[in-house]
């Protein structure tokens, strides 16, 4: 756990003598991010995938089998072709519900803040800050 203290009456050489450790708790905060952003993105990957697999399994076995049933059902009431189409388009939604639901975990992986990013900014902030002496 990081100690927050008030440093205004420390002195210069105070200061420069606590860098290393700073420094140190840095390196480690960013090494723990990454590894949870990993962990996190690799869940979401998984998860994504799987809706994906859920998704082309409907798409592969439905219309073969529950959709010659319903085809035979509503050829009693309509034609056969349009029976088959009727199907073919409900069995094509049920596809892109479960495609959609897989996209949408994957986009998680793009939301969630990269800790390359948080990185880059700590560096960004040290050398705004060398700059100024």
């Amino acid at each position: 756990m990081p100690r927050f203290r008030d440093r205004a009456d420390d002195g210069f050489l105070t200061l420069i003598g606590e860098l290393p450790e700073l420094i140190r708790n840095l390196i480690v905060a960013e090494i723990d991010a990454a590894k949870t952003w990993v962990r996190r993105a690799a869940k979401d990957a998984g998860f994504g995938a799987g809706w994906m697999v859920v998704a082309l399994f409907f798409l592969f076995w439905a219309i073969p089998s529950l959709g010659a049933f319903f085809i035979a059902g509503l050829s009693s009431w309509w034609p056969v072709w349009l029976s088959a189409l009727v199907v073919f388009g409900i069995m094509l939604v049920i596809a892109v519900v479960f495609a959609l639901l897989g996209i949408l975990r994957f986009r998680k992986l793009t939301q969630r803040e990269n800790p390359g990013k948080a990185v880059a900014e700590d560096v960004k902030i040290v050398k705004d800050v060398a700059d100024e002496f």
